[in-house]
């Protein structure tokens, strides 16, 4: 067995195309993807947020203290525009962000104490509303000054006014550290990269330990040695499991290191909360990721041998990510937390463990149900692996 798997760990340690999928991408690729993204999306959220909005006005005459307020609010540009009706065209055509329309009742409405709207047009088809809260800001503001105006005509005391405009505040004491808050974010895409890094970096080498033997004729051959199947099945699943556990903990010290040294430049609380995750915190980790890689090398391996090519095996191996990217994403849903029910569900078990992990909030019994779990559904999987291996009908299905 050993001789079959030192043999197949040289033959892909000589595959350029394995080297890059299995130390090239994880230590090098995915960090600077994942560094490269969060700098890029920080900057852009800022430039959004501090951005020159263009924007028509209809009715100035009507509300001019609201007027002013957004021509004296830097970030706000006004395009003068002939009718309402160009300003569909004008927001088509990117000449004007948003525009507002005040009706002429505006100012009567406030005079006799009743509500007042302004109409709103902007494009709102869009992932991240920023012209809405912008704009909402400056009316939020101006209501305000209004509400001051309203009541200091009752010649209330300031205690009296505070009274008036917020009889009830709420006070918040989180109970979450600095770790845990920090931790709850990054938790959330720490396990779709590192189970999605240890299913790619071992898809191409399963492809290539089973329909690529097919292909080249050299099934034939291992199976006439005098080697049992399950030595031959379990040789193949090791390269893989060997390959994928690389590949994740590769990654996690390459994102760690990352973290460590670039993450005070990115946010001193990120740094902060990378400095506390401990030696014992990276170790359960890494050992969490070893039935993972074990269940990803018994389902590839399994598929690979069915196929009759190489091309079909990457059509049948192709779906799996999708089909292992959901479990992954459950995680992330509300509602959805590490109890005794998810610690039993494969993938899902795992995401959730993590995230708790980097939370600082593990609870070990949990993970001890989590390892026991995954590994006897990766036992499985390899008992199905071995049972399907030793099928003629799976082996020579050409």
């Amino acid at each position: 067995m050993w001789t079959i798997y030192l043999k197949e760990i040289l033959e892909l340690a000589r595959d350029r195309k394995t080297f890059i999928f299995t130390v090239l991408i994880p230590v090098l690729a995915m960090p600077l993807i994942l560094g490269g993204f969060s700098y890029l999306s920080t900057n852009m959220f800022n430039r959004a947020r501090t951005a020159e909005l263009s924007y028509a006005v209809f009715g100035k005459e009507y509300a001019p203290g609201l007027s002013r307020r957004f021509t004296a609010e830097r970030g706000f540009r006004e395009v003068a525009l002939a009718t309402p009706d160009d300003v569909r065209n004008a927001i088509d055509k990117d000449v004007i962000k948003f525009a507002l329309v005040i009706p002429p009742e505006f100012q009567r409405r406030l005079d006799g104490k009743q509500q007042a709207s302004v109409v709103l047009h902007y494009n709102s088809a869009v992932m991240v509303d920023v012209i809405r809260k912008r704009v909402s800001a400056e009316l939020d503001a101006h209501n305000a000054e209004l509400r001051e105006q309203e009541l200091s005509a009752l010649n209330l005391s300031k205690s009296q006014l505070r009274f008036a405009l917020n009889p009830v505040t709420l006070e918040e004491r989180s109970t979450a550290g600095q770790r845990e808050k920090m931790g709850a974010m990054l938790g959330g895409i720490l396990p779709y990269l590192l189970l999605m890094g240890c299913l790619m970096a071992a898809m191409y080498p399963a492809i290539d330990l089973g329909a690529g033997e097919k292909e080249r004729g050299t099934l034939e051959t291992l199976l006439l040695a005098p080697v049992p199947r399950s030595a031959i099945v379990l040789a193949k699943f090791l390269v893989l499991f060997t390959i994928g556990l690389t590949s994740s903990v590769l990654m996690v010290g390459s994102m760690s290191a990352l973290l460590f040294f670039f993450g005070a430049t990115a946010s001193p609380d990120l740094a902060a909360m990378v400095r506390a995750i401990g030696v014992l915190d990276m170790a359960m980790l890494a050992l969490m990721l070893a039935p993972t890689a074990a269940i990803f090398a018994s389902v590839l391996l399994s598929l690979s041998i069915y196929a009759k090519s190489y091309k079909e095996a990457a059509g049948l191996i192709s779906p799996l990510m999708l089909l292992s990217l959901l479990p992954v994403m459950v995680a992330l849903l509300p509602g959805v937390e590490l109890n005794w029910f998810w610690a039993m569900v494969p993938l899902t078990n795992v995401s959730l463990a993590m995230k708790e992990l980097v939370k600082g909030t593990m609870d070990y019994r949990m993970f001890a149900v989590i390892l026991v779990s995954t590994t006897i559904t990766a036992g499985a999987l390899l008992a199905l692996c071995r049972w399907w291996f030793s099928r003629e009908q799976v082996l020579f299905r050409n």
